[in-house]
């Protein structure tokens, strides 16, 4: 099946007050994707409401989510999804959901909040909850994930909401310091799936080799280590699909510095075609 690239723009997702610069990342890595084969989602201009919720700028995401539905459904492909904030994997998961594809959360958070125990009110820190079933009606989908088949990969800040959250709904989790090919592969294999969904945020990365970052957290993985983990993974199962996030860098010029680390790790998501 042919790789098609998805960008998606978002913003609105992010709860840090230098939230555009998701859009430069965005752009940026698409100037290096092949034109025939990415599309774009047309993002809006306006913040949103949060109707409500007590998730800013809900009306946002729920008009990307759709766009980005109708872009997925213009063609059979294997999609990776670029970002924009983390927000943009509610439609990509979704997409892919049915066939219960285990789910990699490469990220140094969770993203576990619900819009109770969120301290920003930021759908980025609550994505991953959403897809398990438990966020805004809005957003929660039809097909949600279950906790058996999400792996916790690179994860070192959590909230304590978010850790309970973790140990009560027994979900396997890898810490940065054990991140390897050997403790995904045998985390995948013990789910039972046939397929893999990777989500990237690229704040897994330590800061200290990567440094377009909005979040930042110390002591992360680094890039050689995650590429060749992404290649083991690709080399044994089948890609449900791929999602790369939360590229934020300070500006178009400081991109360059990046883009070779995001363009290795696209390679090694698409080395098993």
């Amino acid at each position: 099946m042919a790789i098609n690239y998805v960008v998606v723009p978002q913003w609105q997702g992010s709860g840090s007050s230098r939230a555009m610069r998701l859009v430069d990342g965005a752009e940026s890595i698409r100037g290096d994707l092949p034109s025939a084969a990415t599309r774009t989602v047309e993002v809006p201009l306006e913040a949103g409401d949060q109707q409500g919720t007590g998730v800013h700028r809900l009306s946002s995401l729920t008009l990307v989510r759709e766009r980005t539905h109708h872009v997925f459904a213009e063609d059979a492909a294997i999609h990776i999804t670029i970002g924009g904030d983390c927000g943009v994997e509610l439609a990509a998961i979704e997409h892919v959901s049915a066939s219960a594809p285990a789910v990699v959360w490469i990220d140094a958070h969770p993203d576990l909040h619900t819009p109770d125990s969120s301290p920003s009110g930021a759908f980025t820190g609550m994505v991953l909850r959403t897809l398990l079933g438990e966020g805004p009606a809005a957003l929660v989908p039809e097909h949600p994930l279950t906790a058996d088949r999400v792996i916790l990969a690179g994860v070192r800040s959590a909230d304590p909401e978010e850790d309970s959250y973790i140990q009560d709904a027994g979900i396997r989790s890898i810490g940065a310091i054990e991140f390897s090919p050997e403790a995904l592969l045998d985390a995948i294999a013990a789910t039972g799936a046939d397929s893999v969904y990777l989500h990237i945020d690229l704040d897994v990365l330590d800061p200290a080799e990567f440094a377009g970052l909005g979040s930042p957290v110390p002591f992360g993985v680094s890039p050689t280590a995650l590429a060749e983990t992404i290649r083991a993974v690709v080399a044994k199962y089948p890609l449900a699909g791929a999602g790369i996030t939360e590229f934020a860098p300070a500006s178009i010029a400081q991109a360059v510095d990046d883009l070779p680390t995001i363009l290795r790790l696209i390679g090694a998501i698409t080395s098993a075609r």
